[in-house]
């Protein structure tokens, strides 16, 4: 795990802070799908006409995008760092490192 904090505590914090605003009847998962979706665009748009980006801006965006992806996950009772796992083997097996190694070629491409 990174050094930062660690993934239950982030979770934790993130259910306090919905409870003490009661904003858990709005966290269906089809709200937090489109969220994510709205916060992914408003990342994007930081890097709209700059490929250099504000990442001040950035960085806060990627935080919205962060977390409501992880109340999503907590919603559907999974563990973000499990689901994360779960893919990255499944890419794994998309992109063989002797296939894939320095290119970015669709895995169907290889």
């Amino acid at each position: 795990m990174w050094p930062c904090m660690q993934q239950d505590s982030v979770i934790e914090a993130l259910r306090e802070f919905s409870i003490e605003r009661n904003w858990g009847q709005f966290h269906t998962p089809a709200n937090l799908a489109k969220s994510i979706s709205i916060e992914a665009a408003e990342l994007l748009e930081c890097f709209q006409w700059d490929d250099e980006g504000r990442i001040d801006k950035a960085r806060l965006e990627l935080a919205d995008v962060l977390t409501y992806a992880y109340y999503l996950a907590d919603s559907l009772g999974e563990s973000p760092e499990a689901l994360i796992k779960e893919k990255l083997e499944i890419t794994r097996q998309k992109y063989p490192v002797e296939k894939s190694f320095g290119s970015s070629t669709k895995y169907d491409e290889l």
